[in-house]
């Protein structure tokens, strides 16, 4: 007898959370989530292997980029936080995990749909940390939508724009400051591959990314920097519970994976590290698939 996912018994790690129906107004705060996402906060423990490198994370607020920050920070890093000025709480009670550890990290609020702060973030990330090694492009906008037919130009045009136009202006002007063996890894997803009709607009512009990263990858490697992606596949963050996943989704999000259930951020956060890391000298224009089982290239 064949098995629903929602009588599944939990397999490997994380519990299986059936968060209960909710919704926030995007882009949603980890502080309002039930249940909250873990980042890491009690259970990453670094080795070093990021000592001394500068990072900058956009979406770094919370979610993917939150335990992104902590990893890094405690990988040895030096970290400052993109994040829109309404996640101004959420970045707060990262930056408190940073700073008890005696971490260094930057805020750098604003809005990447905003042409004037995105084209100067870099500079500034570069100010603020005394050079830069590690971009991460992390910042996504995902909204659900039934229909093409509900689907405004206005939203598909949102969507780009924080999703992949911020990464060409972002990876353009980190190649002008980072150094060989600098890199820049790029957050795509499962929606790149196996996309949900409800996302077409998400799911197109991280179709893109993955174009993108292989394309900068190559041309980027003649400087000795390397460019990386990774796919997250169903992680519990903010975006999920502010319009990212029909609100009757909620309770089973994540449980049609092979291992049963959604992921966490802090088990994404690690293969951000080994991209970062000098581990990954060798590795260049690849995706790593961090999605619980699904399908993929």
């Amino acid at each position: 007898m064949t098995q629903t996912p929602s009588q599944q018994p939990e397999r490997a790690g994380k519990e299986r959370i059936s968060p209960p129906k909710q919704q926030q107004s995007e882009p949603g705060l980890d502080l309002k989530m039930q249940p909250k996402a873990d980042h890491g906060e009690r259970s990453y423990h670094g080795r070093e292997r990021l000592a001394g490198k500068r990072a900058l994370i956009t979406g770094g607020d919370s979610g993917i980029g939150a335990a992104v920050a902590i990893a890094f920070a405690r990988e040895g890093a030096k970290v400052a936080l993109a994040y829109l000025p309404s996640e101004e709480p959420d970045a707060q009670a990262v930056a408190t995990v940073l700073e008890d550890a005696g971490v260094e990290v930057h805020h750098l609020p604003g809005d990447l749909r905003d042409r004037s702060y995105r084209d100067t973030l870099i500079d500034e990330a570069v100010t603020a940390l005394g050079g830069l090694d590690i971009l991460v492009n992390n910042a996504g906008k995902q909204i659900s939508v039934e229909s093409l037919l509900e689907l405004s130009d206005e939203q598909v045009e949102e969507t780009f724009d924080v999703n992949i136009f911020a990464m060409f202006t972002l990876s353009r002007a980190a190649l002008q400051v980072l150094p060989a063996g600098g890199s820049i890894i790029n957050t795509t997803s499962i929606q790149a591959f196996d996309p949900s009709d409800h996302l077409m607009d998400y799911a197109a512009t991280k179709a893109a990314i993955s174009n993108f990263t292989k394309s900068l990858a190559s041309q980027a490697a003649q400087r000795g920097i390397r460019v990386n992606a990774v796919a997250p596949g169903p992680i519990w963050t903010p975006l999920q519970p502010s319009h990212g996943q029909p609100i009757e989704a909620l309770p089973e999000f994540g449980h049609d994976t092979w291992l049963g259930r959604a992921g966490q951020p802090v088990e994404v956060a690690p293969a951000y590290v080994f991209l970062a890391s000098d581990e990954a000298s060798y590795v260049v224009g690849a995706t790593v698939h961090v999605n619980g089982g699904k399908n993929q290239p």
